[in-house]
C-alpha cells in the first residue's frame, strides 16, 4: 500500500521554495552561532516538524543566544525564563488578580505568564522541581493552560526549546519521562572545535554589533510546517522507522540484545517524531523525500531520551548513544 500522502502537482516547486528560505534561515543563524551547524539544524527540523526541543550541554556553550537568534531569523516573538529552585507554576503560566476598581464590581483578571509566546527559551529547565516542570506539559502537548477552570491558548506557533544541565551537575532535577517523551528531539551541544572559536573570539570581544537577517515571518513558517506534513514518505523508510523503534522496546522479542540492555522503551510518539523529523531534514537538505539514511542519523536525537538502560546495561558500562546506533546500523 503506498504511503504517498500529497498527490498535488504543485508540491515540487513549492518544496523548492521552501528549502530555499530554510536555507537561508540556516546560513543567517551560523553567522551568530559559530561551530554548531549541526545543533542548527537539528533546531530547524525541530520547529519544522512543529515540535520542542531539550538542547543539552553544559554552560557557556551558545544554547540561549541559539534560541534568541532562531527568534529573530524566524520572525517569531520570543521570551525566555530562567528556572531555578524556587520558580512556581504561576511564574510561568500567570495567575488570576482580584481587580477592585472604584464604582466597579470586584472581578478577577488573568495575568498572562511568558508561556504566551511562540519561542519560549526554558532556561535550565531541570533547576526546577518536577513540579514546575510539569507546568510546561500541557502547553506543549495541548497549546492551551487552564487557570482557574478557564482555558487560555497560547499563540501559534508555539514551540519550546529548553536548556538543561548535564545531570551529573549540582542542582540538577531529572525531568519527568511523560515531560520528556514531549520533546521531539534531545539535541547534544558540544564544544566548539579550534577554528570556530578562534571566530568567536574575534567577533564577539570587539565593537561591532552582529546584525541578524529576518528570513521569515510566523506566518511562512507554518506554512512550510503544514508542507513538511504533505511531504510523501517512500514505503521502504516507514518500515524503517517501524522497524527500529520496535527494535527499541524491551520485551517484544524484537531484538534480544534490547531485552537485557533496556529497561523501557519508546511508545508510538518516536515513531511519529521520527517521521515528521525525517521529513524536516529532507526539506533542509532539498530533497523531496526523506530516506533512510535521514532514520539513521536522527535516530539517536529522537530515541535517547525516550529510552532507559537496565542496570545490568549500566553495570557493564554500556551508552545508549551506542546501543542506539548499533540499532539503527541494522538499517542500513
Amino acid at each position: 500500500m503506498s504511503t504517498v500522502i500529497q498527490t498535488d502537482e504543485t508540491i515540487v516547486p513549492r518544496l523548492e521554495a521552501a528549502a530555499e528560505r530554510v536555507k537561508r534561515a540556516h546560513k543567517a543563524a551560523a553567522s551568530v552561532i559559530f561551530g554548531q551547524d549541526v545543533v542548527i539544524e537539528r533546531s530547524l527540523i525541530t520547529i519544522l516538524s512543529g515540535g520542542h526541543a531539550l538542547l543539552i550541554g553544559v554552560p557557556g556553550l551558545a544554547k540561549t543566544l541559539l534560541v534568541e537568534t532562531l527568534g529573530r531569523v524566524l520572525g517569531l516573538d520570543a521570551k525566555r525564563i530562567q528556572f531555578t529552585p524556587d520558580l512556581m507554576p504561576s511564574d510561568i503560566i500567570g495567575s488570576e488578580v482580584l481587580e477592585d476598581t472604584p464604582g466597579e464590581r470586584r472581578s478577577f483578571r488573568f495575568i498572562k505568564g511568558p508561556i504566551f509566546t511562540q519561542l519560549l527559551m526554558a532556561d535550565e529547565i531541570n533547576r526546577a522541581s518536577p513540579k514546575t516542570q510539569s507546568a510546561l506539559l500541557q502547553a506543549m502537548q495541548e497549546h492551551h493552560v487552564t487557570v482557574a477552570g478557564q482555558r487560555h491558548d497560547v499563540p501559534q506557533p508555539f514551540h519550546v526549546l529548553a536548556t538543561q544541565n548535564p545531570l551529573e551537575q549540582e542542582g540538577t532535577y531529572p525531568l519527568p519521562e511523560a515531560q520528556l517523551d514531549r520533546f521531539l528531539l534531545e539535541i547534544d551541544v558540544t564544544y566548539p572545535d579550534l577554528a570556530a572559536e578562534r571566530r568567536m573570539l574575534y567577533a564577539t570581544t570587539g565593537t561591532d554589533d552582529r546584525a541578524v537577517e529576518t528570513v521569515l515571518s510566523a506566518g511562512d513558517l507554518m506554512a512550510i510546517q503544514r508542507l513538511v506534513r504533505q511531504m510523501p514518505v517512500p514505503d521502504k523508510v516507514v518500515e524503517a522507522i517501524l522497524k527500529l523503534v520496535r527494535s527499541a522496546r524491551p520485551g517484544t522479542g524484537a531484538n534480544a540484545e534490547t531485552d537485557r540492555l533496556i529497561a523501557w522503551g519508546p511508545g508510538p510518539r518516536a515513531s511519529q517524531a521520527l517521521t515528521l523529523a525525517v521529513r524536516a531534514k529532507a526539506l533542509i537538505d532539498g530533497r523531496l523525500a526523506p530516506s533512510i539514511d535521514d532514520v539513521v542519523e536522527l535516530a539517536e536525537p529522537v530515541l535517547k531520551h525516550r529510552m532507559a538502560l537496565s542496570f545490568a546495561a549500566r553495570a557493564e558500562g554500556e551508552e545508549l548513544g551506542q546501543l542506539i546506533a548499533r540499532l539503527a546500523q541494522a538499517l542500513e
